[in-house]
């Protein structure tokens, strides 16, 4: 079987460690979007796209357009990048995500009302080193909206919570989970503390299978926090994660990849069925 990968960062430990399950048995194949436009015949019989920068996502669309099946598609992987567009399809799909309002740039929001409480600001559109803060109060908007005046940017009303995320990662039919000190946190972000599948509130693990279905992702994470007596409230998703140190994710990532034998849509999408402590 042939696999192609979408990344500039083959090296990335995820994707090693799956590259070496599937070799010498099974060819895989680097494209770098920064140098590839097009993809010779034959093509691979599934690709997998680790990357979100634009010439990643229009070579996927390429392949698609050729009939070639890409883990996550194209169009997914763009919608999880526009938190705008994230928040609308969720509350159209009932998920429990954070209420969200969208500003044109950073600099409209600091001139418009006074904030009414603490509020979560980030970029529109996720991309690496992109704009995620908490602002308690309208001199700490003034001040980041100088040094980022031109953002586009969402406001998220600020959830009281334990001050820590859990990260929730699916690869195929697998779930993977940890807990991480939220980056909002006074102290700041901390290690990544392993969680076994018991420990998880009860509907969870339900939770992350309909955030698959709705946004037809195969690889992807769903950042959570608890609100209160396991109320999950949903802060993000992001299309194929690195789900770094997860025993058991490039496992899963090897059989997600071999289970697309043909050139046409990924079947059971969102189908997360058991799952595996981090």
């Amino acid at each position: 079987m042939r696999i192609g990968l979408i990344t500039p960062e083959p090296g990335h430990p995820l994707l090693a460690a799956t590259v070496a399950l599937l070799v010498p048995e099974h060819q895989v194949q680097t494209l770098d979007p920064r140098t590839v436009e097009e993809v010779p015949e034959p093509l691979a019989d599934v690709y997998l796209l680790k990357s979100r920068t634009p010439r990643a996502l229009a070579l996927a669309r390429g392949l698609e357009q050729r009939g070639a099946p890409v883990v996550n598609s194209a169009a997914a992987t763009a919608l999880c990048q526009d938190r705008t567009a994230m928040a609308e399809l969720t509350r159209r799909a009932g998920l429990p995500f954070a209420s969200t309002r969208t500003f044109t740039t950073l600099a409209e929001l600091a001139s418009g009302p006074r904030l009414p409480g603490p509020v979560v600001v980030k970029s529109r559109h996720s991309r690496r080193h992109d704009l995620v803060a908490r602002l308690d109060n309208d001199t700490q908007l003034r001040d980041l909206a100088a040094a980022w005046p031109q953002e586009p940017v969402v406001v998220q009303e600020f959830a009281p919570n334990s001050g820590w995320d859990h990260k929730l990662w699916a690869v195929g039919d697998q779930l993977f989970a940890a807990l991480r000190r939220s980056e909002l946190s006074p102290g700041g972000s901390g290690p990544t503390m392993s969680l076994t599948p018991g420990s998880l509130p009860p509907g969870w693990h339900a939770l992350v299978c309909r955030v698959g279905e709705v946004f037809e992702l195969d690889v992807y994470g769903v950042d959570i926090i608890d609100t209160g007596d396991g109320a999950p409230l949903i802060v993000d998703i992001n299309a194929f994660p690195g789900v770094r140190g997860q025993s058991g994710a490039p496992e899963a990532l090897a059989a997600l990849a071999l289970s697309s034998t043909s050139r046409s849509s990924i079947a059971g999408r969102g189908r997360v069925t058991g799952a595996r402590g981090a």
